[in-house]
């Protein structure tokens, strides 16, 4: 189930449908088609995008015709989540 990259409303349908251009959450009223409502959008990522074919949307906030878009939660970008990551898989492989 996705939710409202804003509020963290629960929007059920938006997995099977993506939201279209104007579509907005109907808690707070945040566009869902936008970068931050994104599985790619990433602040650590080049253009803060996991998408490398994407083009570079300057404002995340506002709706987007971004051929890429999948809507969803996205990556956190976080250093401490990466190493925590990488300790569970030589966690993995120890005898």
């Amino acid at each position: 189930m996705g939710a409202c990259p804003n509020c963290g409303h629960k929007v059920p349908y938006m997995e099977a449908f993506p939201p279209g251009r104007a579509d907005s959450c109907s808690n707070c009223g945040a566009s869902l088609r936008s970068c931050l409502g994104c599985k790619n959008y990433d602040k650590s990522a080049y253009n803060e995008c996991h998408e490398p074919s994407a083009e570079r949307v300057v404002d995340k906030e506002k709706p987007n015709f971004c051929e890429w878009f999948k809507f969803g939660p996205r990556s956190t970008g976080s250093a401490a989540s990466k190493d925590e990551l990488l300790e569970k898989a030589k966690a993995l492989f120890k005898k």
